[in-house]
C-alpha cells in the first residue's frame, strides 16, 4: 500500500511530543503523555484533535475545567480513571466523556493500570478561554492567538 497524501495521513507519521505550556513547577507531572496533535498536521483552525498516549502512571493534564471551549474524549485503548468533581471511574476502550465550556467540572484521565493508553481529545479553539485547575496554583488564559498564559490563581506570574 502506498503513503497516503494530504489531506489523508497515517496517524503514526505525526511525530509525538510530551511539551507543555504548564509552568515548569507543574511539567514533570506531564511529562508520561505524548501527544500527536493531528488537527496541526492536517491545518485544521479551529478545533483540535490530539492523539494522546499516555503511559503507566501518566495523566493527561491537571484536573481542569474550560470557560470557553468544549472537550470531547475517546479512549482508543488501554483503561484510565477519570477523576471529576464528582469522583472517579474507569474508562475503558471505546468509553467515551465529554466536558461543555462553562462547566465547573473539572477533570483529568490517569493511567492507573500497567499498559499505556490512548485517547483521542477533540475540543475546540475559541478564544479567550479560560482554564481552572482546582488542584493545583494555576490558572491559564489564551489571548486572540489562542495561546495559554499561565499565572497563579492570583494573577502573579508563576518563578521562571
Amino acid at each position: 500500500m502506498s503513503k497516503p497524501r494530504l489531506p489523508a495521513f497515517d496517524p503514526a507519521d505525526v511525530a509525538e511530543s510530551n511539551a507543555t505550556s504548564y509552568p515548569a513547577a507543574f511539567r514533570a507531572d506531564n511529562s508520561r503523555r505524548w501527544n500527536r496533535r493531528l488537527g496541526d498536521h492536517a491545518g485544521l483552525k479551529n478545533f483540535g484533535v490530539t492523539l494522546t498516549r499516555i503511559v503507566p502512571g501518566g495523566q493527561s493534564s491537571a484536573r481542569h475545567a474550560h470557560s470557553r471551549q468544549d472537550e470531547f474524549i475517546w479512549v482508543v485503548s488501554g483503561e484510565l480513571v477519570l477523576e471529576t468533581n464528582e469522583g472517579e471511574q474507569t474508562l475503558r476502550a471505546g468509553m467515551c466523556a465529554g466536558f461543555p465550556a462553562g462547566g465547573s467540572d473539572a477533570h483529568r484521565l490517569v493511567n492507573r493500570s500497567a499498559e499505556d493508553a490512548t485517547i483521542l481529545v477533540v475540543g475546540d479553539r475559541t478564544s479567550f478561554d479560560e482554564v481552572t485547575y482546582p488542584d493545583i496554583d494555576n490558572h491559564a488564559r489564551a489571548g486572540a492567538d489562542g495561546r495559554y498564559v499561565h499565572t497563579r490563581k492570583d494573577g502573579t506570574p508563576h518563578a521562571a
